[in-house]
């Protein structure tokens, strides 16, 4: 299975980075071919909304050129953010508003989402937003929904490091279908 891993925190070994190392081992052991793109790393112009990729391309040439042909081919995307403001970074959502690109093959060909988030709030409540924003954009693009590791009071690595989520991570790696 293809399956590719897009991260959104500009810390390199912080908490999400933990949980998409695990999420990338568990698949990689069982046989998966796995793309990780560490959106915070990459140059991403913001969509414009100018349609011009109706067109033909997109106005932008920049990493998204990279990530596009394996976001097409992937049967799994997973989406590792930490929680900026009760919603996702900027980071990750700078990529997914350049799914625009490719909203018709997005969405003609079913795949998985996966969403996989960290934060330093313990309120039960705290990642609402970010998980209805997920599920609305798995009912956009009509894929379904293959899991969510949601990692409450993990403000540092040593937190996340401490608990049970990285093992979560993954095992949701290990058990993707083939």
């Amino acid at each position: 299975m293809n399956c590719v891993v897009i991260t959104g925190s500009p810390h390199r070994a912080g908490t999400t980075a933990l949980l998409a190392d695990e999420f990338v081992r568990g698949a990689s052991e069982a046989g998966h071919e796995v793309f990780r793109f560490d959106a915070a790393f990459e140059k991403i112009a913001p969509c414009l909304g100018c349609n011009r990729c109706r067109s033909g391309r997109c106005v932008h040439e920049d990493a998204m050129d990279a990530l596009n042909p394996r976001l097409l081919a992937a049967e799994t995307v997973v989406f590792v953010t930490p929680l900026y403001y009760f919603g996702m970074s900027a980071q990750i959502k700078r990529v997914i508003d350049r799914f625009y690109a490719n909203n018709e093959a997005l969405r003609e060909n079913p795949r998985r989402g996966i969403l996989m988030a960290a934060c330093h709030d313990a309120e039960d409540w705290a990642m609402e937003g970010l998980v209805a924003h997920y599920r609305a954009i798995l009912r956009y693009l009509n894929w379904t929904d293959g899991g969510v590791v949601l990692a409450k009071a993990c403000g540092t690595r040593g937190d996340v490091e401490n608990l049970e989520y990285p093992a979560q991570a993954y095992r949701l790696g290990r058990k993707l279908a083939p």
